[in-house]
């Protein structure tokens, strides 16, 4: 066998080298041929049968969560073959409200909580959902619970205990500037002993009414809060003269109901006994919230004194400086005291008044387009007066004898809200200072107390003695949270949860979420 096995030739290469022929044609070879052949064939056998009848589940990389354990028999919903699960992909189910940015967009994440959309900026690296939200890790893995390295690829902050920075409003000592004359620790205690509430906390809860979320509290209202204690029916104006040539003054019901302008209809509906008349001044008696012959009259003296001003600021109920995320409340207030100018206008047929509500309407269907536009900025400054609008021709003797006329109108006002340039400064009625974060109080009231947080106001102390407190350490201004050390006392690696993910969401406007109906349009 030795000899055959050099006499057998073949031959190498092109230039026909002489070789023995088991080393061009080794028979070893031939049977991995045979062999691989056959492992090919029982892969792809498998695969078949993984395919068909196993549904795919011998190459899955694990159990899906629950939010998408439906799918689980079908793994075309998510994936194409041979490629990663893409971002259009996950959003032809989480995309179906056809906003503009969309909510689920990398580029959205700029807009969080600040609704300021000229900030979205698109990302041409922007990652994939997949490489925020694991999924074939189990059914009990929540996928919206992201990793904290996930978040560190952009924000420096690193562990909540160490790193993350002091809150914004804790860091500043700014005031909440809520425009409303509110010492909190009389109220406190009055609320406490008419009620007869033993446990202090519940005075609190008395008018701070959490959101069903738990995560907000529900806009104080003066009719829910207030007015049980708040202008009663002995509250009344002073004696304020009336207007005449002879100098500044209110008009009466009369005189209003005689002009017809639009938004008077209030005066057929007012009653004429609430008035008393003495000589040239009249006075009412009781005098309501949101009194409609007190506003009017003070939309009238605004107008002589600021006669520049484009009316836009007549149209609502109350000015001043507004925070950036409410100018849109702004314009929705102004467009709706047009239409009620305009409900108004619809039931004169009188060529004139016609010619006018077209007018409205026009500007009502400019101001609505221009609101459906994110993109559009909204100047909050076009509702505001200032001093430095006031008319020329009036002298500091005339500006001092309507200022008194606006003094006499809100003297029941201003027990409770300050007054400028003849308008009622607004009430921030939802303070917000949690700009980027959210905190859920029915989650914590269970561990905690109210004012165990709560501490810059001392109502304990003043409880103990029942006595108010002096209004420096107390009144609607004072920024009464805690700060990140609170916080921090139980947020740590042994107690309660600190990852990004605890107080932080990456998606803004998450009311969408649940909004159903998109999912059924």
């Amino acid at each position: 066998m030795q000899f055959d096995r050099f006499r057998t030739k073949g031959f190498f290469s092109w230039l026909k080298l002489p070789v023995a022929k088991e080393y061009i044609y080794p028979t070893s070879r031939n049977m991995m041929f045979f062999v691989g052949g056959i492992g090919a064939l029982l892969v792809l056998g498998l695969f078949a049968f993984n395919a068909t009848v196993q549904q795919g589940q011998l190459v899955s990389n694990g159990p899906l969560s629950s939010n998408h354990a439906a799918f689980g028999g079908d793994c075309s919903t998510c994936h194409t073959p041979f490629q990663d699960v893409t971002s259009e992909k996950c959003s032809t189910c989480h995309e179906k409200f056809g906003d503009e940015v969309g909510v689920h967009t990398f580029a959205s994440h700029y807009l969080y909580r600040s609704d300021d959309f000229t900030r979205v900026v698109a990302d041409p690296n922007e990652p994939a959902c997949f490489g925020c939200h694991t999924e074939h890790v189990g059914r009990d893995n929540p996928i919206t619970a992201v990793a904290d390295d996930n978040c560190l690829q952009c924000h420096a902050f690193d562990s909540f205990n160490t790193e993350h920075p002091e809150f914004d409003f804790a860091a500043d000592s700014l005031l909440d500037d809520g425009n409303l004359k509110f010492p909190h620790t009389l109220h406190v205690n009055q609320v406490r002993d008419r009620e007869n509430l033993g446990d202090l906390e519940q005075t609190c809860l008395y008018c701070h009414n959490a959101t069903p979320d738990g995560t907000g509290f529900q806009p104080i209202s003066f009719e829910d809060h207030c007015d049980t204690c708040h202008l009663t029916t002995s509250d009344a104006t002073p004696w304020i003269a009336t207007a005449s040539a002879e100098g500044p003054g209110v008009l009466t019901l009369e005189t209003l109901r005689a002009q017809q302008r639009p938004g008077s209809l209030w005066t057929y509906y007012t009653n004429p006994n609430e008035f008393q008349s003495r000589g040239a001044t009249v006075r009412k008696t009781p005098v309501y919230h949101r009194d409609p012959w007190v506003l009017e009259n003070l939309r009238r003296v605004r107008q002589i004194i600021y006669p520049s001003r484009n009316g836009l600021a007549d149209l609502l109920r109350a000015s001043g400086d507004v925070d950036p995320r409410e100018v849109r409340t702004l314009y929705e207030e102004a467009i709706a005291t047009l239409d009620t100018y305009a409900d108004e206008l619809r039931a004169s047929p009188e060529r004139e008044v016609q010619q006018e509500l077209a007018e409205i309407e026009g500007l009502l269907k400019v101001v609505r387009r221009r609101l459906r536009d994110p993109y559009a900025p909204l100047d909050e400054t076009k509702f505001l007066v200032s001093p430095a609008e006031r008319d020329t021709s009036l002298t500091d003797a005339d500006i001092r004898a309507y200022q008194r006329v606006v003094d006499q109108l809100t003297q029941a006002c201003q027990k409770c809200h300050y007054v400028e340039d003849a308008t009622i400064v607004r009430v921030q009625a939802d303070q917000g200072n949690l700009i980027r974060a959210e905190f859920d109080h029915g989650a914590h009231i269970i561990h905690t107390r109210c004012l165990d947080c709560h501490t810059a106001i001392p109502i304990r102390e003043s409880a103990a003695t029942n006595t108010p407190a002096e209004w420096a350490e107390d009144n609607a201004g004072i920024q009464n949270l805690p700060s990140i050390a609170k916080c921090q006392t139980c947020h740590d690696d042994g107690k309660a949860s600190n990852t990004c993910v605890t107080c932080h969401d990456f998606h803004p406007d998450k009311s969408q979420h649940s909004n159903l109906l998109q999912y059924l349009e």
